[in-house]
């Protein structure tokens, strides 16, 4: 079904008056866009109930009414910005690629109007907005903001007036906004201001302002008058640059609201006092009746692209024709393609005033010179040297190049722009003298290596063949790579391009999967290894995948029998890593790491050197005692048992083997190793190895003190019979910070419900994700009974109590120092229980302690406990000249760390520069006793070994 667009009169006229600025095509204003139903549109037929004979009267039903015309829903309008209003002047960036056309694009995804862009010859930018009336309007309005430049301009409104501008809700304002593509700034209520600013293009903001006066006339109480004088004649009335319009205003004390050039309206409004109003009515009619009966037109062509130097910025050159002459210029629209200009004045002034058109018009000329597309940046020079000059020497030309096309042009006056066009002409035939270029098709595949790692290759070429290389971009998909430069560099380079996209066909491309654990090994530090294998093979380029990919394809591209030596010698490097890459890790007592590494790494050193291991130890600070050892499996093993053996020198360790059949050996581990773990800890720290799986080994080897390896055998056997006979297991939940109350110093409360039920109870260690999840195994009734014991256990310490204690405050600062440090111990120890002790001041020796029951008391006993062996410390002093302080401490403190283990003691040393020569020694305990002598006997070899020394 298709759909007639009806142009109405009031529609057309409305139009052409300029109200809504637009050019309609098949379109109507937002008023009458209204589409009728379809019974409103095919009303039925009327009935003929008279007699044959009768005269009917009117028709009946719809058919009779008048048919109102169906209108389109969509519109097109075009609209133009001059050149010196364009945001984006560069037409280089002109296209799908230039910011013109990127706003335009996120316009029409946001308005869902569809936008043509073109330029036109005098180098405006011709906008053509098609869809409904409301997607147009709020399209044009976004084009405007976004692509012409804006300015700004105030109109003084009275302050009472503002909210007729503004309308109901805002909508004549949006309107307003829409109509003139403006924005528009009123004062706040409370801002005494009467300014409203207008912020758009020149055109908009005229229209804007013209609207905004006429509402303003609307509403003043004053007179207001309007006058419908032919628009011609409209310049006469204002004068050249607006001054006789506003000396009439300046008389009469009347305001005039003449509309602007660009507003196609008849009416002019004069508000003011009645009188006043009278009085420049009729000074304008005056005017008008004057110069409508003195005043003839002549017609001429002039160029439409010459219009604009008659126009001058702004319209000065208007102005200035109409100051000197009294003659008005009657411009075409920039949208039309009318080439005509018409002249209106008196008949004696029409001649000095053609004479200024025709000069305005020929002040300036624009030229095109032809030149090659590939020639214009060597025109233009390294960085614009050659352009620069020329501009430099002619400032008033303008020289534009536009790519893709063989073509430049110059626009500027008419000696300047004929010296340019010789001075180019010049250097374009200079050129095409001394400079050639070619094109060679090169497979896009191939751009990369051509370029090379970091462009090696490209510029290589370019600087030995002194030329210019331009291979396109990989989203172009063009195969097609152009050389510029002397003519034998061209030929040498095109030669050489060709010769490496030969050879490159004749390569093959070959993937090794190398596990990437590996990748960073055949690299080596800081690329030295692979830089090797590349010396080797230069002409093989190996590629590793980024980390991130977790890949572990190395590709390897170049000549087939060089890929192929490549291929095996990194195969042969893989096999070597991953013979060497066996690892061994073994537990060994932290105590013995430091006679392990020797003095000054010597042990170690020489273990590493003679069995060609790496061997890594733990660092001080960490609580692990596995030493890892990596390299060949039989090396690593010669490794293992030096390691061991010097254990076994330096402490009475046993190593023992008990048999547990195979199958029982992941449920003795346990889950995550808990359970094999809770024995190791249980029988003082013996280290229990199971063989590998897959292996059908029963041997399960047990090293430790003589002692605690006999006892962890017993509890593996033990195990080993409950498993077989009858394995129960149940599960507890309980607050991580209970655990270590529930276990006991020492192991003493949990020990004891082992002990009663007879069931294993293991807590999970601190890797674990499930902290709160205790596990229970063993017999059926055992483990019930245990389970039944804890959550009694568990129950009691979910029973918050608060209660406190005295504890004098001389001990406060003991309890609450190192970041309370003690305090953070206590409530690890007893579930969690919170200490709080006065605030320093208050004179207060009452400590509060919250926590369950039985932890409150616990944490009540050992606080008091503390309290007892402070109190039972003494000190005293031992008289060290200051020279030897330093030796008795011995290297890092070790020789007096050594003393106060030995004899629990703490040792206070003077500082440096203090001539007290007294180190005071504080011991807990006995006020008296043998370890004060035996302190003071130590202290005193260790100065009598310093004299030796």
């Amino acid at each position: 079904m298709s759909s007639v667009a009806v142009l109405t009169p009031e529609s057309f006229a409305e139009h052409r008056s300029g109200i809504k600025d637009q050019e309609m095509t098949g379109g109507v204003p937002e008023d009458e866009a209204y589409i009728p139903t379809y019974l409103e549109a095919f009303p039925p037929l009327p009935e003929n109930k008279g007699a044959p004979g009768d005269k009917s009267g009117e028709p009946a039903g719809a058919w009779g009414s008048k048919i109102r015309p169906i209108k389109a829903s969509v519109i097109t309008q075009v609209f133009n910005v001059p050149l010196e209003e364009r945001r984006y002047k560069d037409n280089s960036q002109f296209g799908d690629g230039g910011e013109e056309a990127k706003v335009c694009l996120d316009i029409m995804q946001r308005t869902g109007a569809h936008i043509e862009l073109s330029l036109a010859k005098d180098q405006g930018l011709s906008i053509m907005v098609t869809g409904k009336l409301d997607s147009v309007m709020k399209a044009r309005k976004e084009i405007v903001s976004r692509l012409q430049t804006q300015a700004s301009a105030t109109v003084a409104v009275p302050k009472e007036h503002h909210r007729f501008v503004i309308g109901k809700n805002g909508e004549k304002l949006q309107e307003l906004e829409l109509k003139t593509a403006t924005k528009i700034a009123i004062p706040r209520p409370d801002d005494p201001s009467l300014n409203i600013r207008i912020t758009g293009t020149k055109e908009g903001i005229e229209k804007a302002r013209h609207e905004i006066l006429l509402i303003s006339a609307e509403q003043d109480k004053r007179a207001v008058e309007r006058l419908s004088l032919e628009k011609v004649f409209h310049p006469f009335i204002a004068g050249a640059y607006n001054r006789l319009v506003q000396e009439l205003c300046q008389e009469t004390g009347a305001r005039v609201s003449i509309p602007p050039p660009s507003l196609h309206k008849d009416e002019i409004v004069i508000t003011g006092e009645k009188e006043a109003v009278a009085l420049a009515i009729s000074r304008i009619r005056a005017i008008y009746d004057e110069k409508k009966r003195k005043t003839t037109t002549i017609s001429v062509e002039v160029k439409k692209s010459q219009h604009k130097y008659i126009v001058g910025p702004k319209g000065n050159s208007l102005h200035e024709i109409m100051e000197t002459t009294g003659v008005s210029v009657e411009m075409p629209p920039l949208d039309s393609c009318s080439e005509t200009i018409i002249l209106r004045g008196e008949p004696d002034k029409l001649g000095p005033a053609l004479t200024q058109v025709y000069a305005k018009a020929k002040s300036v000329m624009v030229v095109e010179v032809t030149a090659p597309a590939w020639l214009h940046r060597f025109i233009i020079g390294k960085k614009g040297q050659n352009i620069g000059r020329i501009t430099q020497q002619l400032p008033k030309v303008h020289i534009e190049f536009t790519d893709g096309e063989e073509r430049i042009s110059l626009e500027g006056p008419t000696e300047e722009v004929e010296q340019a066009q010789v001075q180019i002409q010049d250097i374009i035939r200079d050129l095409l003298v001394r400079m050639d270029y070619t094109d060679v098709n090169i497979d896009q595949r191939f751009h990369r290596h051509l370029i090379g790692k970091n462009g090696a290759n490209i510029n290589r070429i370019k600087e030995q063949y002194k030329v210019s290389v331009w291979i396109p971009q990989e989203p172009d998909r063009s195969g097609l790579v152009r050389i510029e430069g002397d003519p034998k560099g061209v030929q040498l380079a095109r030669r050489e391009l060709m010769e490496m996209a030969q050879r490159m066909e004749n390569e093959r491309t070959k993937d090794l999967i190398v596990e990437q654990k590996f990748h960073r090994a055949i690299i080596g530090q800081k690329g030295e290894k692979i830089k090797e294998v590349r010396d080797k093979f230069p002409e093989v380029m190996i590629n590793f995948p980024d980390p991130a990919q977790k890949s572990d394809i190395v590709q390897l591209r170049g000549p087939k029998n060089e890929v192929e030596k490549c291929a095996k010698f990194l195969a042969k490097l893989i096999a070597d890593l991953m013979e060497n890459s066996f690892s061994l890790s073994i537990p060994i007592f932290k105590q013995f790491h430091k006679n392990i590494i020797g003095k000054g790494g010597a042990n170690i050193k020489k273990i590493r050197e003679e069995t060609t291991t790496k061997i890594d130890l733990p660092t001080e600070n960490s609580n692990s005692e596995m030493i890892v050892i990596t390299g060949r499996k039989n090396h690593c093993e010669a490794a293992r048992d030096r390691i061991l053996a010097i254990q076994r020198e330096l402490a009475n360790i046993k190593e023992s083997d008990v048999t547990i059949p195979a199958k029982l050996h992941n449920s003795l581990i346990g889950s995550k190793g808990c359970l094999v773990r809770a024995v190791m800890e249980d029988c003082g720290g013996v280290h229990i190895h199971f063989p590998s799986e897959g292996s059908g080994s029963d041997r399960v080897t047990v090293r430790g003190p003589a002692g605690e390896v006999e006892r962890a055998k017993r509890q593996l056997l033990q195990l080993a019979e409950e498993k077989q006979v009858n394995n129960f297991t149940a599960e507890l939940q309980a607050k991580p910070e209970y655990h270590k109350f529930l276990i006991g110093k020492g192991g003493v409360n949990i020990r004891g419900v082992r002990d009663r039920t007879g069931a294993r109870i293991i807590f999970p260690s601190p890797d674990e994700p499930e902290q709160e999840l205790i596990t229970i195994i063993g017999r059926e009734e055992a483990v019930r009974l245990a389970q039944k014991e804890l959550e009694t256990l568990v129950k009691n310490l979910d029973d918050v109590v608060e209660d406190s204690m005295v504890v004098e405050t001389r001990h406060h600062r003991y309890f609450v120092c190192r970041r309370g440090q003690v305090l953070r111990e206590l409530a690890e120890e007893y579930g969690g229980v919170a200490v709080s002790f006065p605030r320093t001041g208050t004179h207060s020796d009452r400590i509060t302690l919250k926590g369950a029951k039985d932890c409150v008391e616990a944490a009540k006993r050992r606080i008091q406990e503390i309290i007892e062996d402070l109190e039972a410390q003494v000190s005293v002093e031992v008289a060290v000249p200051q020279r030897y302080h330093r030796a008795v401490m011995g290297p890092k403190g070790v020789r007096i760390q050594q003393i106060t283990r030995d004899y629990e003691v703490q040792v206070k040393f003077p500082e440096r520069d203090d001539n007290n020569t007294a180190v005071k020694e504080r011991r807990r305990g006995l006020r008296r006793g043998s370890h004060f002598t035996l302190f003071k006997m130590q202290i005193a070899l260790s100065v009598k070994q310093t004299e030796i020394e």
